[in-house]
């Protein structure tokens, strides 16, 4: 009979240290990810700002994914990520610790930086990553003026060659937070991160959007500075009230508000978004986050007035007056024919206005037309004839008259049996 050799627990079974091997290998499965290129209006507007070489603050709730975003576009960019929790430091951690030398009444006191700051000037690149901002003391607050206006970090200016980013949360949503200080939040283009389902079921299949700087075409680089120092100081003529607006409430002050430096950074961006062509949407983001919605609503309001075209050439060759797509823009284009027309009133002129109308409703709708036409129709003197024109448009205009004359009967009822109801109750 043979006999066998009793074979102990541990040696048959795998050691810890195996065991957390195939751990690791899981984990690095569920961590390994792709990217693709990916329409994402509030990457496209991160990364535009991170090219015009502009402070960056994303606000957003807790684990929405603005540390991630910031990991992913450090990778994207090929560029070393530096993360600082501001909460966690000093100021002295931002400003430099002072260090007594030989002679200090002669060579003077230093002041010495952080490992990080030292590192990243070796490095001559990256990306500093200013975590948890809205959580750090007024007084980190104020340490960091200088690190992102001036780059200098104690007695070492960072490299060109580094970018800042910080990440924020709301006040009520942030452990201990603090209202960023005025002169803090002025010097940053304030992003607002919300999560998109399907970059985020996408990103959770393992496929993230790619992070990719804006592609400048160098033809467009002075069209691009001169069209934004025209819109900008143009707006700026027209409305010299909206130049330095410091908000009234302690919580907008921590936002983007108008300022001579935040119409700085205004002009840059817009610089950046004609020479990279970015969509109206991604623009949109970029401006309002230098300063405030209002602001910059306006501004971009005023940049599509500057694109209408010419009024006097509309009248000059109403049959090829190319006009503009957007219904918003349409009317305006038409109501500044028609405000042409009678600021100049004359024959040739007004019926040349009803021509440039005739194109507009070949090549657009026609609700557009009711407002300017019956502008239009007021300006006639006794002596001026119809032009056979306003045949094509008598139809039309009247047909759109009905239409809202029909919505408003239909309304009132409602309206009115709603009022009774209130008066019962």
């Amino acid at each position: 009979m043979t006999s066998r050799t009793p074979v102990s627990a541990s040696a048959a079974s795998p050691t810890v240290g195996t065991r957390l091997a195939v751990a690791d290998d899981l984990l690095g499965l569920l961590r390994t990810t792709t990217t693709e290129p990916r329409p994402d209006e509030q990457l496209e507007a991160l990364t535009l700002a991170v090219a015009a070489d502009l402070p960056v603050l994303l606000w957003g709730e807790p684990g929405i994914g603005k540390t991630a975003a910031l990991t992913q576009l450090a990778d994207s960019l090929g560029l070393p990520l530096t993360t600082v929790i501001a909460s966690v430091h000093e100021p002295s951690d931002f400003s430099g610790l002072p260090i007594v030398g030989d002679d200090p009444e002669v060579r003077g006191v230093p002041m010495a930086p952080p490992q990080w700051a030292v590192e990243l000037v070796r490095a001559g690149r990256g990306l500093l990553f200013l975590d948890e901002l809205s959580t750090a003391t007024p007084a980190v607050q104020a340490a960091l003026l200088r690190v992102v206006l001036e780059r200098r970090v104690g007695a070492l200016r960072l490299p060109p060659g580094v970018r800042i980013v910080a990440a924020a949360n709301p006040r009520a949503s942030a452990a201990d937070g603090w209202e960023l200080s005025p002169p803090l939040a002025n010097r940053f283009v304030h992003l607002y991160w919300v999560h998109d389902r399907e970059v985020v079921v996408r990103g959770l299949g393992g496929v993230w959007p790619r992070a990719e700087l804006p592609r400048l075409d160098p033809e467009r680089l002075p069209e691009a500075v001169a069209l934004a120092r025209r819109a900008v100081c143009g707006f700026l003529k027209a409305r010299p009230t909206m130049i330095h607006r410091l908000p009234t409430t302690e919580t907008r002050r921590g936002g983007a508000w108008p300022s001579p430096r935040s119409w700085e950074t205004a002009l840059t961006l817009l610089a950046f978004g004609t020479a990279a062509s970015v969509s109206r949407e991604v623009l949109a983001l970029l401006v309002r986050g230098a300063v405030g919605d209002g602001p910059g609503l306006e501004l971009l309001a005023h940049l599509d007035r500057m694109d209408l075209p010419d009024p006097e050439s509309l009248l000059a060759d109403p049959a090829s007056a190319a006009l503009p797509e957007r219904g918003d823009l349409r009317q305006a284009a038409l109501e500044a024919v028609v405000a042409a027309v009678g600021a100049r009133p004359e024959r040739e002129r007004w019926e040349a206005g009803w021509a440039v109308l005739v194109r507009a409703l070949e090549t657009g709708a026609p609700d557009l037309l009711v407002a300017p036409a019956t502008t239009l129709a007021a300006l006639r003197r006794d002596d001026w004839e119809l032009p056979e024109s306003v045949e094509r448009l008598a139809g039309v205009i009247g047909l759109a008259r009905r239409a809202d004359r029909s919505v408003g009967r239909a309304t009132a009822p409602a309206a009115g049996a709603g009022r009774a109801a209130g008066a019962r109750r």
